[in-house]
This record gives structure tokens, sequence and C-alpha cells, in this order.
């Protein structure tokens, strides 16, 4: 792929996008990890995804997009394509008029999302207070936790195919399963989320949130950067206990650790590379199969030129 950076940039130009040259993508992470994006665009409008995606389809470019980028491991070399960020519009979060369903933007933060909920005294979305992720990569990935996930109160998705055409899911249509959706092949772009909650009380909703989160903090790994489970819960057991069992918890590679808290966890104690998080979970992967006879398969999601 030769990318026309001439035309490229014209083209974001009239479309008035902000449009950044080799761009670190390490900052636009939670691993805080990663070489620069050759472009990074920051789309703003449904306009603007539509014309950016054409653009991109027409010359062959690949691209990645990033939300807050919570699941994403991008190598060291960068990503030779585009980057596109979602903005603007795709951030914004409405209560719908039947007052129980909440919209939100894939560039959404989902804190932001519950804590909306929980002020409308709509329930159901607690089980996703501190997933540190957008709108967009939950329901891609349909994320979840403590005993809740995506596919249980996500109604409709709206997307935009490379091609720069809109287009609708609905729930019966997005092919929900452990850590997958419809979008996890399908190329289309998740543009907004609607999301079918219950009425409840904002207190009970909120003291809900907080003891989730309190869970959380002390179990994870919270204040270290990572990019949450590493790996997918495998058919029997769990990730992080095999780990443990294992010895791991603890294991480096240059900066790259098998969190002490939470073995389920990689972080980055300062410095950690693409290469250091990469070979210390090929090495998690081997001891974990030698010992165990369990595989496990990556959760994260690799980016980039290797």
């Amino acid at each position: 792929m030769i990318m026309d950076d001439i035309a490229f940039d014209q083209e974001m130009d009239r479309l008035c996008c902000e449009n950044l040259a080799e761009e670190p993508l390490a900052p636009h992470t939670t691993f805080k990890i990663g070489g620069p994006a050759h472009r990074f665009v920051i789309v703003k409008t449904t306009s603007q995804l539509a014309g950016v995606l054409k653009e991109l389809e027409r010359q062959g470019i690949p691209r990645i997009i990033i939300g807050k980028g919570s699941d994403l491991l991008i190598s060291d070399r960068g990503f030779s394509g585009a980057a596109v960020c979602l903005g603007g519009e795709f951030q914004e979060i409405a209560l719908r008029p039947d007052q129980v369903s909440v919209r939100a933007g894939a560039a959404a933060p989902l804190a932001s999302v519950c804590a909306f909920a929980r002020d409308h005294g709509l329930s159901g979305l607690e089980f996703a207070w501190g997933i540190p992720g957008s709108v967009g990569g939950a329901v891609y990935m349909n994320a979840g936790a403590y005993g809740g996930e995506m596919k249980d109160v996500i109604v409709r998705t709206e997307h935009w195919d490379s091609q720069g055409h809109p287009g609708t899911y609905g729930a019966a249509e997005l092919d929900f399963s452990y850590r997958h959706s419809r979008y996890t092949e399908s190329g289309q772009v998740i543009a907004f989320g609607e999301f079918r909650l219950i009425p409840g009380d904002p207190r009970e909703i909120g003291a809900k949130m907080e003891e989730l989160m309190a869970r959380r903090k002390e179990k994870q790994p919270y204040d270290m950067p990572s990019a949450g489970s590493v790996f997918k819960r495998p058919k029997t057991g769990y990730a992080a206990a095999l780990i443990d069992q294992c010895g791991l918890k603890g294991r480096s590679v240059g900066g790259a650790q098998v969190s002490e808290k939470h073995a389920g966890f990689i972080v980055n104690t300062g410095g950690a590379t693409c290469r250091d998080v990469t070979e210390l979970m090929e090495l998690v992967r081997e001891t974990v199969w030698k010992q165990t006879g369990v595989e496990l398969e990556p959760e994260v999601r690799i980016i980039g030129d290797r």
C-alpha cells in the first residue's frame, strides 16, 4: 500500500477534519504503548465519517478506529495507515422519547453513559461502571463484568460501512457472544448504540456502582497502565487463576509485568514496549499450556506494523 499523502490531506482539508501526520499512538491507549500512525484523523460528524471512510476505501488505506484505546496494543513501529478517532457528536449521550432508552455515541466513555443512566434513574448498566472503554469498543467486543454484558442492554446500533453508507442492526442481528459481536468481522464502524434500561432509584443504582467499583479497585491494578484482561476466559477455569497457579504473578519482560495484584492483567511498569508485552504474553501462554494443558487466547487486539 502506497498512500497518496497529498490527495488524502487535501480530502481531509475539504472535509474539515483535523489530520495529524505521524501522531504517536501511545498517548491514545490505556497501555501507553505504541509508535506513530501515518495519519491520525479526528472525525466529529457523520458526514465527515462517511467522507473519510470513502477516501480510505478509494486509496485502499488500512484503518483502525481509536476510542478510549483500552483493549489495544499498538506495535512499536506504529501503524502505516490511518487511525480514525471519533469525537464531536460521537461523544453525545441523550435520553430517548420512551424515557427508558439511552442513545450514546461510539466515542462516549462507558463511564459517562453509566453516570448518565444513574442520574436519570435508569438501571442495567451498573456492571459497566469502571470498564475503561468507549461505547463503540464495548459493543464491538461485547464487554462485560460482574455477570453483565453489552448484549443484555444494547437494543440497536448505527454504523457506517467502508463505502460511507449508514446502516443499523437490532439486538438480534448483532450476533453477540463472549467477547464477540457482528462487528468483530464486518469492517463496519460503530457510530451509535442504544441501551434499553429499567427505571430505578438513583441512590440504589449509585450504591451498586460504587460497590462494584470498590471490588475492582481492590482486585485490579487500577493505578497502572494496562489493556485490561489480556486473555479471554478459557473453556475450563479462569485465565487469571491458571496464570497464578503457574507461578507467573510478577513475572516481567522489560517494562511489562504480569500484575502482582491480578494475574489476568499485564501492566506497563514504565517504558514497556509492544515487544516486551508480546514476549511476556507468549511466555505466559507457553507456561500455562505446558503446566495445565489449557491454551489461552488473547483478548487484547495487537495492531500495527510488526
